[in-house]
């Protein structure tokens, strides 16, 4: 009796210890909540919830509406977050917004859905992995039952994106690389935000990265089940994965990601114009 009674008194001194160990999402986004109660730019979307193993989360999800382009908005979603223990990509995106809070002008046009935490017991735990043991970047249009993954696949096919941008953190990476999918035009969107995110770091410029080819720094070849447009999304949007180096300051890598997203914005901008001069 004495025994069971230490190993339950153990197991909930493990569960406290657990628990304050965990990264608050909260915290992450608290400059956001206090943003979006004075803006006329920045929405929080409330409902997008889930269970896990007994939890319940929220999957965090932000609009920003730039001011008005002249046709419909573009419509661009921004995922970060996917794997808790490399979290550099979702404070980037909390710092991406903002500074769109204080130049509105950057996102003319553009209506922005920001998702800063794809895994939120990953996040809080620090691990790779969600809760229930997955790589959620490899269960995409899989039929996964994972919750998070259903969620975020609804997001993408409710959202009718015309441009998809995940950003990540590699832990082998020797400087900053990209992956170039969907649209034809993607190639011509991903360079220039390589060489802004130059700025601050250099290029990784492996000709193998992960087992994939790779040219000047960017690939065309991802692995199955990576977040991505639904396979049978007519037009294909362009898709973009962003990689940082983990090895420098935080600052580095946030400021590296929010002049590769203010490039990529500005340069669709364009061929948009383009497009309707034609």
């Amino acid at each position: 009796m004495q025994s069971m009674l230490v190993g339950q008194t153990q197991h909930k001194v493990s569960e406290a210890q657990s628990r304050r160990r965990r990264r608050s999402i909260a915290d992450l986004l608290a400059p956001l909540e206090v943003q979006a109660e004075k803006s006329p730019n920045l929405l929080i979307e409330h409902g997008a919830r889930f269970v896990t193993q007994g939890e319940t989360y929220e999957l965090p999800r932000y609009r920003f509406v730039g001011p008005q382009g002249g046709d419909a908005p573009i419509r661009v979603g921004i995922f970060a977050g996917i794997h808790g223990d490399k979290p550099e990509g979702a404070y980037a995106a909390v710092h991406f917004l903002k500074l769109l809070e204080q130049r509105p002008e950057l996102a003319r046009g553009y209506c922005l859905s920001v998702y800063q935490v794809c895994n939120p017991t990953a996040f809080e735990d620090s691990t790779r992995h969600s809760r229930s043991g997955k790589d959620l970047n490899r269960e995409f249009w899989k039929n996964s039952q994972e919750p998070e993954v259903r969620l975020l696949e609804h997001e993408l096919q409710a959202g009718c994106f015309h441009g998809i941008i995940s950003l990540h953190t590699d832990g082998t990476a020797t400087g900053v690389y990209g992956v170039a999918r969907g649209a034809l035009l993607t190639r011509q969107l991903i360079e220039p935000a390589l060489q802004a995110a130059e700025v601050f770091l250099p290029r990784d410029k492996r000709a193998i990265i992960h087992g994939l080819p790779s040219e000047d720094g960017i690939m065309h070849n991802s692995h199955p089940g990576m977040l991505s447009a639904p396979p049978m999304a007519t037009p294909r949007p362009f898709e973009i994965v962003l990689e940082t180096p983990q090895w420098p300051p935080a600052f580095v890598k946030e400021g590296a990601l929010a002049l590769a997203l203010r490039t990529i914005l500005s340069e669709y901008t364009k061929f948009i114009a383009y497009a309707r001069n034609l």
